[in-house]
């Protein structure tokens, strides 16, 4: 059950609001198929809520907002969906740049964005540019992504840096991994505070596996295009009631 609107203002704590929120957008599909729609009416109806969030989370003062827009594993559905979905940054950002400069909102994009087709990397190049002077909250897809691709990745950066004299093996750390992810960007903001997935599904679906050791999962029961801003509120307050000791004792 939500709580009304006043009672959200009334108990949020502006000053405990996660720093990095991430978010698996899972659903669309099935909100269309409840509505007898085809599966890209429902992406058309998530993008708006990619719009509707990303503003109430820089309202309410997150620094980065990362979304899971398409893993490596999704070239597996159809032709048509993924030629759909390949075609969103376009649409999404020609229509949102204005907005996100009006916010003060950088975009930031990871993944492996040579792989995407020539129109979807020039649509996602447009937005990185036209926001570049922003500094308000970052918004960041993860667009063909995937943690374990990511890791290996990784892995292959150490070792060359290791056969090339230029890393002692002993000085391989935690730290030497974290600089070598795709979230390396993201500084001391790399890691989500807070997990978010919509939809019902309690898994992970391969996203930011090494970042979210000790984030706080939520997870929720609506559909993506069903989410907005007062149950992003909610998600929030369940954060805040929850004691994060990242492994010690309070």
């Amino acid at each position: 059950m939500f709580k009304s609107k006043e009672t959200q203002e009334l108990t949020i704590d502006y000053d405990n609001i996660p720093k990095h929120i991430a978010i698996i957008m899972d659903g669309n599909g099935r909100w269309a198929k409840q509505r007898h729609m085809p599966r890209i009416a429902g992406h058309k109806k998530g993008m708006n809520t990619v719009k509707t969030i990303t503003k109430a989370a820089s309202k309410l003062g997150v620094k980065v907002l990362t979304l899971y827009a398409f893993s490596t594993e999704n070239w597996r559905r159809p032709d048509t969906e993924v030629n759909y979905l390949m075609g969103l940054p376009g649409k999404f950002f020609n229509d949102f740049i204005p907005d996100l400069i009006a916010n003060n909102v950088k975009v930031q994009v990871m993944g492996y964005i040579n792989q995407l087709p020539e129109q979807t990397q020039q649509a996602v190049n447009k937005a990185i540019d036209a926001t570049a002077n922003c500094n308000g909250m970052i918004l960041n897809f993860a667009l063909n992504y995937g943690a374990q691709d990511e890791i290996v990745t990784s892995v292959r950066n150490i070792a060359e840096l290791v056969k090339d004299d230029k890393l002692a093996i002993e000085d391989i750390s935690k730290k030497t991994i974290e600089n070598n992810l795709m979230t390396a960007k993201l500084g001391d903001l790399a890691n989500p505070d807070l997990l978010i997935r919509t939809s019902g599904e309690k898994r992970l679906s391969n996203f930011l596996l090494w970042q979210i050791a000790y984030s706080e999962f939520v997870f929720r029961n609506e559909n993506w295009p069903d989410f907005d801003a007062e149950i992003l509120t909610d998600c929030i307050l369940e954060y805040q009631n929850r004691h994060r000791r990242f492994g010690g004792l309070k």
